[in-house]
């Protein structure tokens, strides 16, 4: 039989209308949303990308140790980095990790299963690009989360404008771009999700049994956030927050009851698992008003159920009671835990200065009014009316979006690092503002024409002109703050990785580091190196130097900080004896020092380095740790004192430089420094600062150096200086 006979006109038609049968009927509007959700996924997803044409680099320093853990959970299983204790961070005496600052397994362990899945699938990517292309990923998923929780308080357009505010956010893209592989990466979506599956839990509109698989899931979604990022207490607290509210608008109902117990009981019985958190956990000062509003939520129930005046006051006299000596209890014997420190200084900005290395950290700092606006532009505006309209219906929902917005504006004005919390909800209430405001002129745009039979002509309502202007004018007011001029969205976007740059910023690929980091690989593969730097570079030196480190961004020990801030801020007499008494260990004392250094040609020091620090190194070494340290000790003079440092464009008459004294001449950080001047690595005629100075001279404990320099443009150079320290000569 001719094969051709097999397919005919009449069969093919057949075949193509039952396949049309098989299709799912989408309706045109959820054809159109989810299009316009996916073309807001991919344009998040690219933004988060541009830092890849600096190169496939993790950014920033934590990020380091997050893929570290990750390595470790890939290479020795799941459970394996319980019992991990670090040789390789804070020597002598090593690092405990699963107790550590930063021993939150959740973003390891998801990147870990991506890893393991993709491997699974036989996609050939390495665990090191998939951890810096991991954000990008994320916090385009968290802008899908934005669409669900504001889809469920204002309907699709509330939904899309969110996810679209949030994919366009400069402080979200910092730290969900290419190479941030941070808890913010999971973080902020984990979040989202938590607050959309909580509220749709207390939905009286839906069966109890899917309550119940939402209460569950958030409970999930909460435990996943515990284990990931210090951070959950935010959530948990505003929760708790928003339940107790809605007690005291007398909206309690058994359902509320149940979901609170179900979410909170799974979430933190998750937390108790963690082993950094334990079971302290649950009677630390930040958690102890969850179980606070559970007996009050159990007290409404019971009290709810008797009929008898006098039973429902002593119930109440009894619970309030029970709660005040259950404190004093906890609080006599010590099982109530204190808040972090950190925690404690968001709360209460005025306590931020108790902690020298706390406020050394530039995104510590209080953040200024100006900065928000000029990251959000008129949606500030527009984040104000959504407030208005929020209160003006208070559902649930509204409420919870309140008491968030309220509150992640109060801790991002009280720290920079937490403008991320206000950039999901930000988005969520600008959408509201902007819905409301539109509705009534997008109605009157959508009235259909009406003709008069008599006349046979269109009359139209009065008003659509100048709806069409409005909608007009908020567009206009919207390209304004994301499309013109350069939004800074894109700014912050389009840096490079922080290793790239070696911390400077300049879009430039300056690669010293990266070339200090290969060498020490390469020159040392069995990382028999300990090498003595400031804190700041610690993960780098361990993670991609695969050395050992004295100190690392973990800050854990503040004692050996400050020992190494009067390493480089002393001579070298005691330098060197700081080093062998303080840090001598099962491999002997530490072997190399290192720092970074950076100035112009002319031998003006810039202060984007080490030259920079010295201020936060005598504070922090300090005996007293005071703040009281004065220029004087070690500079004669500093310029018009308008900045600290020089600018290669300006007069000699008009630079502000530190001059180092004799004094100042003498410490470890000036001589590697000057060395780091002399240098001829780089291209460049510089030469040490003070020149002139006959009594410098020449480093005597510290040899053997190798340089890694480059001019970076307009002068300005940047140098790695490594020392081997030599002891051999101490004594005599």
């Amino acid at each position: 039989m001719d094969p051709r006979s097999w397919i005919t006109k009449d069969k093919l038609v057949t075949t193509l209308q039952n396949v049309s049968k098989l299709r799912i009927p989408v309706s045109r509007s959820t054809l159109l949303t989810v299009s316009a959700l996916t073309i807001i996924f991919f344009v998040a997803f690219s933004i988060r990308l541009l830092p890849l044409r600096w190169g496939l680099e993790l950014s920033e320093f934590d990020p380091y140790f997050q893929f570290r853990f990750t390595e470790k959970i890939v290479d020795d299983g799941y459970f394996d980095w319980t019992s991990w204790y670090d040789t390789q961070r804070w020597y002598p005496s090593g690092y405990t990790v699963n107790i550590g600052r930063m021993a939150f397994p959740g973003l390891p362990l998801t990147a870990a299963t991506l890893f393991n899945i993709l491997s699974a699938l036989g996609v050939p990517i390495s665990l090191y690009h998939l951890c810096v292309i991991f954000p990008a990923i994320f916090g385009a998923l968290a802008c899908v989360m934005a669409f669900f929780f504001g889809n469920d308080i204002g309907g699709k357009t509330v939904g899309l404008l969110s996810a679209f505010f949030l994919a366009l956010n400069s402080s979200h893209i910092t730290r969900t771009a290419a190479g941030f592989f941070d808890d913010e990466t999971v973080g902020i979506g984990a979040i989202l999700l938590f607050a959309f599956l909580f509220l749709r839990a207390l939905d009286s509109e839906r069966p109890q049994k899917h309550s119940i698989i939402y209460a569950i899931t958030a409970g999930l979604a909460l435990g996943y956030i515990t284990a990931s990022w210090g951070a959950a207490l935010y959530p948990i607290a505003m929760a708790t927050v928003f339940v107790f509210v809605l007690v005291l608008l007398r909206r309690y109902s058994r359902r509320l009851l149940v979901s609170y117990s179900v979410t909170f009981g799974l979430g933190l019985f998750i937390a108790i698992n963690i082993p950094k958190l334990s079971l302290k956990y649950l009677t630390s000062q930040a958690i102890l008003p969850v179980l606070g509003v559970f007996g009050l939520l159990c007290l409404y129930e019971i009290v709810n159920a008797m009929n008898s005046r006098k039973w429902k006051l002593v119930s109440v006299t009894v619970f309030f009671g029970v709660l005040i000596g259950g404190l004093v209890v906890l609080s006599y014997f010590g099982y109530m835990g204190s808040i972090a420190g950190k925690f404690v200084r968001v709360v209460d900005p005025l306590q931020r200065e108790a902690s020298q290395i706390y406020m050394s950290v530039q995104e510590h700092r209080v953040t200024a009014w100006g900065s928000i606006y000029y990251d959000y532009g008129v949606g500030v505006i527009f984040f104000a009316l959504g407030l208005f309209f929020a209160i003006g219906n208070l559902t649930n929902r509204n409420i919870y979006t309140i008491i968030f917005g309220l509150t992640a504006l109060y801790f991002a004005s009280s720290m920079v690092r937490l403008t991320i919390l206000l950039a999901p909800v930000f988005g969520i209430l600008m959408a509201i503002g902007i819905a409301n405001l539109l509705r009534p002129f997008v109605a009157i745009l959508k009235q259909t024409p009406r003709i008069a039979l008599g006349k046979k002509r269109i009359t139209r309502p009065v008003g659509k002109e100048f709806s069409g202007g409005v909608l007009i004018l908020v567009f206009l007011l919207l390209t304004s703050t994301y499309a013109f001029p350069r939004a800074r969205m894109y700014e912050h976007a389009d840096m490079p990785m922080t290793i790239v740059a070696a911390s400077m910023p300049f879009k430039a690929d300056v690669g010293v580091w990266i070339d200090a980091l290969g060498w020490m690989q390469n020159t040392f593969p069995e990382g028999n190196a300990i090498i003595c730097s400031w804190w700041d570079y610690g993960y780098w030196i361990t993670v991609r130097g695969n050395q050992t480190s004295l100190a690392d961004n973990a800050t854990f020990n503040t004692t050996q900080i400050a020992l190494i801030g009067k390493i480089f801020m002393s001579n070298e007499t005691e330098a060197i004896k700081i080093l062998q008494e303080q840090f001598t260990g099962p491999r002997g004392p530490p072997t190399h020092i290192l720092a970074f250094f950076t100035f112009y040609t002319d031998g003006v020091d810039r202060g984007y380095g080490d030259e920079g620090k010295w201020y936060w190194m005598a504070r922090i070494g300090s005996s007293d740790n005071k703040t009281t340290s004065t220029y004087g000790e070690f500079f004669t003079e500093y310029g018009n004192g308008t900045n600290s440092f020089g600018s290669q464009n300006q007069t000699e008459d008009q630079r502000a430089y530190f001059k180092w004294n004799e004094q100042g001449r003498q410490l470890v950080l000036y001589k590697m420094m000057a060395a780091a001047k002399a240098d001829r690595s780089a291209s460049g005629a510089y030469w040490p600062q003070d020149s002139g100075a006959s009594d410098d001279g020449e480093l005597v404990y510290f040899k053997n150096p190798k340089f890694f320099a480059i001019n970076v443009g307009n002068n300005l150079i940047g140098s790695v200086a490594m020392f081997e320290i030599d002891y051999s000569q101490l004594g005599t």
